[in-house]
This record gives structure tokens, sequence and C-alpha cells, in this order.
């Protein structure tokens, strides 16, 4: 069949009308109004008129943070900071949304603690997604045994320009969680 396809956008600009469906996400942790309702009020329209699904999602950024961090203006979840990731995870439960996301930042030096995923995943009945700094089937273990029910790997695939030599490497990623 058909694969779906589901943008991850950016903001507002970076919106198509091809998507069958979008991440309506909120960086719950961010300190700038735009990245908590700002940038959902401008896209909200097109999502409507364009009748892509929106999956809302509560975004969370934790340390090191990255280049997300910087630009959503984050304030970072400490590595040790449990208590916090489970009230934020709660919230996102009750606020209604489908996905909740603990990011550490893309190309990030090291993963989101697994003690902030399992924290998350005791805390919330939602799909947890985890991505920044899972470049090895270790950090990619860690975080699915620690309760994380997607796994990103974005950067990954920038490091290889040889296709079989990078599929190797995924394979190898995928059997090590599964």
């Amino acid at each position: 069949g058909e694969i779906p396809v589901v943008l991850f956008p950016q903001g507002a600009a970076a919106l198509s009308p091809a998507a069958d469906g979008i991440t309506f996400m909120v960086l719950m942790n961010s300190t700038d109004q735009r990245f908590l309702i700002g940038e959902q009020v401008k896209g909200a329209p097109f999502v409507k008129e364009a009748g892509i699904e929106p999956v809302s999602m509560g975004y969370l950024i934790c340390e090191p943070g990255g280049k997300a961090g910087q630009v959503g203006k984050a304030d970072l979840i400490g590595p040790h900071q449990t208590e916090r990731v489970a009230a934020y995870a709660m919230a996102a439960q009750f606020l209604g949304f489908r996905l909740f996301y603990l990011e550490a930042g893309s190309g990030a030096e090291y993963p989101v603690n697994p003690d902030l995923i399992k924290t998350a995943r005791e805390s919330c009945d939602l799909p947890i997604i985890v991505g920044g700094g899972i470049r090895d089937s270790h950090a990619a273990r860690a975080a699915s045994e620690a309760g994380a029910d997607w796994i990103i790997t974005g950067s990954i695939t920038e490091e290889y320009d040889d296709a079989s030599e990078l599929q190797a490497v995924l394979a190898d990623l995928i059997s090590s969680i599964a």
C-alpha cells in the first residue's frame, strides 16, 4: 500500500499540502511564546485548508539541546531532572497530546539520559519518541529498553556516503533493539 507522509516541520513556513499528516507540536519547555503557541496559530489555517491530519505532540528538549535548544530558547531538562520530566509527560497527556518527544538536539554529543525516558514512560500512556545523539546500537538499545516507542537517528544518515554501508549500520542498529 501507500506509505503515509508525516511532516515534522520546524515552523509554519515548512508546511506542504502534499503531506498526509503533520506533527503539530508545542515546545513545552521553551521560554519563547512563538514556540509555545505562535507558530501553531500561524500554521493551523494552512493545516485545516490542506486537509492534513495534525498529530499533536508535546516536544521537550533535554541537555545538551544543541541547535534545537538554542533556536527554541528551551529551558533545558538536565540529565537527572526526573521529576521535571514526569510532570511534563503527565501534562502532555492531560493536554490531549498524542505523542511525547524527548529531544537531545540534532547531532547532540550524547543522547537523552535513559532515566528520563524511563520516567516519562512510567508517567504517561503516550507513545514516546526519543531523538538526538543516538549514533550506535548501544544508545539505541538503551533508549528502547528505557521505554522509547520510536527512536530518531536523523544525522546518522549524513555520516555515510555509501548507501550499502549506511544500510549495514542501520540493520545492526535495528537488530540490536528488536
